[in-house]
């Protein structure tokens, strides 16, 4: 069916396609103050719009929204097409709370009750 269409209207179509992918997209790359839509997600790592995006490497921020996800290392590793495909050397879930350097108990007490004032 693509062999009957003028080559501006499949250009166009591939562009509406792109841009509608970037809207539906709540998954971003943050790099200082640029943000980059997510195009595909993977466990191996992402694909971001060629044109918008600059080859990235080194360490980025993922997002869902406003949610941080992860924190990660990537290289830029192949360009497919009019897409940029960004693979993960480390990708680390990111955390609200610094990890605690010592052993919990799950059965300790909240607090302490002060007996001596009595």
């Amino acid at each position: 069916m693509t062999d009957f269409l003028p080559k501006e209207v499949l250009e166009g179509l591939r562009a509406a396609q792109a841009q509608a992918e970037r809207k539906r997209s709540r998954r971003s790359v943050h790099v200082g103050d640029e943000v980059f839509p997510i195009l595909q997600y993977g466990e191996e790592g992402f694909t971001l719009d060629a044109e918008s995006a600059p080859r990235l490497r080194g360490l980025v921020d993922i997002y869902e929204g406003p949610r941080h996800l992860y924190q990660a290392l990537i290289v830029a590793s192949a360009l497919e097409g009019d897409r940029m495909r960004y693979e993960f050397k480390r990708n680390t879930v990111a955390s609200d709370r610094a990890p605690l350097d010592f052993y919990q108990e799950q059965e300790a007490p909240i607090a302490l009750l002060d007996s001596s004032k009595s």
